[in-house]
């Protein structure tokens, strides 16, 4: 279970992160809403994944998983550069955070 709090953690991390794009762009109560509630959703989860799980390997695959999201969320959503270099370090995150699931 303290996995999928855990990648449920990084989730809300990128829904933060999509709510501070949209509070720099519109500053709309909305938008304040969807940073502030991803925020304390995923701090909530992580803490109940770091009951379990180690609290090195919590933070590097909630990170991970935020930097991996946000990222693609970026080049996706809002049109930053899909250059194959990006590409292939965020290969290498996901390769790190398999990495680290396979060894806890």
């Amino acid at each position: 279970m303290a996995w999928a709090y855990l990648i449920l953690a990084g989730c809300f991390e990128v829904l933060g992160v999509i709510g501070m794009n949209r509070v720099i762009k519109y500053k709309t109560v909305q938008s304040y809403i969807v940073l502030v509630g991803g925020f304390i959703i995923s701090f909530s989860l992580l803490s109940l994944a770091m009951k379990t799980l180690p609290m090195g390997v919590s933070y590097a695959v909630w990170t991970g998983i935020g930097t991996v999201g946000g990222t693609l969320i970026g080049m996706f959503v809002y049109g930053e550069s899909k250059d194959w270099k990006r590409l292939l370090f965020i290969g290498m995150i996901l390769a790190g955070v398999v990495g680290l699931k396979l060894t806890s």
